[in-house]
């Protein structure tokens, strides 16, 4: 490591605030730790991650980021957030809070329904307001224009205070590698211009041996943040760990777990089930040098733990935060 940069954990406590979402010292380098979600139903069942006074959503969110620097918001990918919740989330969260915002699903082209979309704009979907389910592109386009605007209004609180970290694009399984799928990438990086982007894939086209290098250079083109997969392999829809960093200022790392077993489960009643493991502390250790290298190319580097069963991403971030500082990395701010 040169003696110019250094790398920094951000922490959050009421007593070490940080900075909103920006390098600290000239020449360093931060690491956010955090996980993805802080409303999982098996989180609040368990009962080991927040104190007994915490039982509404504010005491959580104000509990949660007093833990931990960074949190990746899900629930936008299951239903369009509003401006209103971004306000309540900015003024719940202290100075140097980030939030890192996962896309609507309907935008990577994931199946959606009518219910979860605005009830003003539920007229407009004509037959499609009582299909089962649709697609992006049986969307008539001034609606889906619509809905790409509602999402970035609904992202303003947060970048206002200075909180917004990414927005992530989630693709399914069966966006691949091909003119089609590098076109619906290009397209969502289009209809959020202005905004810092992450792309996650879930197909190995994109990393096979020869397209990985392709795949970056596309999206460094774009200015799109890769995504550093952790998770089973072995799967036509996992892809490997390339440690790479293609935005100028972001890198991201999300830690889905190596759950063979369960990445794949069929009649689930919940993410948790699939993402259910429990990162071992060698595991952990293997992965701390591997991110500090990665954070050496990137402002900010977001790791976020998606193993969401019970407690076992709030751990697994606390003990990686430790791990990190034990090898001599200081707090940020």
């Amino acid at each position: 490591m040169s003696n110019a940069t250094s790398l920094a954990i951000a922490v959050h406590r009421a007593d070490h605030p940080g900075e909103p979402g920006e390098p600290g010292a000239e020449g360093e380098h931060q690491i956010r730790v955090g996980t993805a979600s802080w409303t999982d139903k098996t989180l609040i069942a368990c009962g080991r991650f927040y104190p007994k006074g915490a039982t509404t959503a504010e005491a959580r969110l104000r509990f949660y980021a007093a833990q931990f620097p960074i949190v990746e918001v899900d629930s936008s990918y299951y239903a369009m957030p509003t401006p209103a919740t971004a306000q309540l989330w900015a003024e719940r969260t202290p100075p140097g809070f980030v939030m890192n915002v996962k896309a609507f699903r309907l935008f990577t082209g994931h199946q959606t329904a009518a219910r979860v979309l605005h009830a003003d704009l539920r007229p407009a979907l004509g037959s499609l307001a009582d299909a089962a389910s649709f697609f992006y592109g049986d969307v008539p386009a001034e609606l889906r224009s619509e809905l790409w605007l509602r999402f970035r209004d609904a992202l303003l609180p947060l970048r206002a205070a200075g909180k917004l970290g990414l927005v992530h694009f989630q693709f399914p399984p069966w966006v691949v590698c091909d003119a089609a799928g590098r076109a619906q990438v290009a397209h969502c990086a289009e209809r959020m211009a202005g905004f810092d982007l992450s792309a996650e894939f879930r197909h190995q086209t994109w990393f096979g041996a020869r397209d990985q290098a392709s795949t970056l250079a596309f999206l460094r083109e774009l200015a799109l943040a890769h995504t550093v997969v952790d998770g089973p392999q072995g799967f036509a829809n996992s892809v490997p760990a390339v440690w790479e960093a293609t935005h100028p200022r972001y890198a991201l790392v999300r830690l889905h777990g190596r759950n063979a077993r369960t990445w794949n489960i069929r009649g689930a009643t919940s993410a948790s089930d699939r993402f259910n493991y429990d990162y071992p502390e060698t595991e952990l250790g293997e992965l701390a040098p591997r991110i500090e290298r990665l954070a050496l190319t990137a402002l900010q580097t977001h790791v976020i733990f998606n193993n969401n069963m019970e407690d076992q991403g709030q751990r697994n971030a606390r003990s990686l935060i430790g791990l990190l500082a034990g090898r001599g990395r200081r707090p940020a701010g």
